[in-house]
């Protein structure tokens, strides 16, 4: 019984030494990376530029008093729709002192002229009826006395405007209602009742008392780089991103290419400023300043051979590609191409390889794939 146990505790030390010496040298053994491989076929190339920039209306009215004084209403609210001749505030003026007084002056200047001008046409009209003066003489003293009573309304006009701002037979024309000029959406009203306000001069551009756009006609503004602008020309599509609405993409057409290039800092190239016609679907709400991308099309070929870019390696300026030449096992043979136009994905392949092909994908990349799945296992 004792010789059997013996020869049973030997034959589990040798099996438990065969099974070390095989697991070893299992692992000792190198790994075989399984590469994947990419087909060498027609493809669509695309060499686009993505640019950053905001949404805005084409125009902005900045609508302004004809008239200095202070805001005592406001009958309109930013975010509302205005039609042009519709009041946005009224104003009403603080008269300057010295031009009343002089205003008043003149309306007692004109009363005492038209009280006398008023009793020579009297004394003048008796007179004529009576025969005793020419019809000449007459027309002259009436005519005077004419000019006297619009003398006076004139004065009294002056008066009305000078305290008031405005005249009662110029009502309708009041420079106190401060009126949209433009149909649109009010953007921004900066003043608040009791603000002071004074009208455009040589001095001064005047107080902004709303600004109006027409938010149907939106324009994409944004920056090119140097290196980009040369290959970029008006009437050219571009598809708009517009950061706060994710989930939708518009259609612009490139109109305008500045001349003249921005002023750049030290730590960017130069920029020129771009502008696109944006075409708005029907329902869609876009607000003035929104941030946006535009991704525009520089460079376009069709059924073009092409390989992943990761496929591509470089060395001293050339570029190689591993072509494979056998499956199992996989066996690589290496091979200098002539590379074209990428699109960040695929690159174009001038010369060097033919449709159908099979080429080895970026040797880092499979390694670092089968490390992590060997950091999954464990």
């Amino acid at each position: 019984m004792k010789k059997f146990f013996k020869i049973l505790l030997l034959v589990v030390a040798v099996v438990l030494f065969i099974g070390t010496f095989v697991f070893l040298y299992q692992k000792s053994k190198p790994e075989v990376i399984e590469y994947e491989t990419y087909d060498v076929q027609e493809r669509t190339l695309e060499k686009t530029s993505v640019l950053t920039g905001d949404i805005e209306p084409r125009d902005e009215v900045l609508v302004k008093p004809q008239i200095s004084g202070v805001i005592y209403e406001l009958c309109k609210q930013a975010g509302e729709e205005v039609k042009a001749g519709e009041i946005i505030a009224k104003v009403k003026v603080i008269p300057d002192m010295q031009s009343l007084s002089s205003a008043e002056s003149r309306v007692r200047l004109a009363t005492i002229n038209l009280e006398q001008a008023q009793v020579d046409y009297q004394r003048e009209k008796k007179l004529y009826d009576e025969q005793l003066v020419s019809a000449d003489e007459y027309d002259k003293v009436r005519q005077a006395y004419r000019q006297a009573k619009e003398e006076l309304v004139v004065a009294n006009d002056n008066y009305e405007i000078a305290k008031n701002g405005v005249s009662r037979s110029q009502a309708q024309m009041s420079t106190t209602l401060i009126r949209s000029t433009v149909n649109g959406l009010i953007l921004d009203i900066p003043v608040k009742v009791g603000t002071s306000v004074i009208m455009s001069n040589s001095f001064n551009d005047g107080t902004t008392i709303a600004t109006v756009a027409n938010m149907g006609d939106l324009i994409f503004k944004g920056q090119i780089d140097e290196t980009e602008v040369g290959r970029v020309h008006t009437g050219m599509p571009m598809k708009i991103t517009v950061g706060a609405l994710q989930d939708q993409s518009f259609t612009a057409t490139l109109e305008y290419i500045s001349p003249k290039v921005e002023a750049a800092t030290t730590s960017s190239a130069n920029k020129f400023e771009i502008k696109a016609a944006v075409k708005m679907p029907h329902g869609v709400n876009i607000r003035s300043g929104y941030s946006a991308n535009a991704e525009i099309v520089l460079d376009r070929l069709t059924n073009v051979l092409s390989v992943p870019e990761g496929a591509v390696t470089y060395e001293n300026g050339r570029a190689y590609v591993q072509v494979l030449t056998a499956a199992t096992p996989q066996t690589f043979a290496k091979r200098e191409v002539k590379t074209g136009v990428s699109d960040g994905m695929y690159i174009q392949i001038l010369s060097g390889l033919k449709k159908g092909e099979k080429v080895r994908g970026n040797q880092k990349a499979q390694e670092s794939i089968q490390a992590s799945k060997g950091t999954d296992e464990k």
